[in-house]
């Protein structure tokens, strides 16, 4: 165990990230690109916006009728301030994540674990067609993020994760 640093309980952060096995540097690098796949998939979201319009022309109101043009517009921004909200939250919730794995929080690990089977659920139902106004470019880079979750979880669960989340303080 660490000896802590004088005049403090512990060591700051970054000393904590030095002592963390490759696996945990890697997967925190992985999911620091996760961020920043977050912060580009607004951007992807962003250009498919007149796809996103035409998949809401689509859709008929609970009484048969096809929606009007300021119904179609009006639902497409209020998806795309959706979307931004969600990818900003997305990427925060990615830094955050691999700075807890870092300082050897084990929780942040499952709490990685949960998000990642939420996403492949998502990814799967996107694939399947069951995202009506996912286009073809929102798709592919979805399973893109996917990608490079699943590289993290690998990493995170390998055997020196493991030890380094058992032998790290808990709070």
């Amino acid at each position: 165990m660490d000896q802590p640093f004088p005049g403090g309980a512990e060591p700051p952060e970054s000393a904590q990230a030095a002592t963390a096995p490759p696996s945990i540097t890697r997967a925190a690098r992985v999911m620091y690109v996760g961020a920043a796949a977050s912060v580009i998939g607004i951007i992807v979201d962003l250009t498919t916006y007149s796809s996103l319009q035409n998949a809401i022309a689509t859709r008929k109101r609970k009484n048969g009728q096809p929606l009007t043009h300021s119904q179609v517009v009006n639902l497409a921004h209020v998806e795309v301030v959706v979307l931004v909200v969600v990818g900003l939250i997305a990427a925060g919730v990615w830094i955050w994540l691999a700075r807890s794995c870092l300082a050897g929080k084990s929780w942040a690990r499952i709490v990685s674990t949960v998000l990642f089977a939420i996403s492949t659920i998502g990814v799967f139902v996107s694939v399947g067609g069951g995202a009506v106004a996912a286009g073809g470019a929102t798709r592919i880079y979805g399973f893109v993020v996917w990608i490079v979750g699943l590289i993290a979880i690998v990493l995170l669960w390998q055997r020196t994760s493991s030890d380094y989340f058992k032998g790290a303080p808990r709070y």
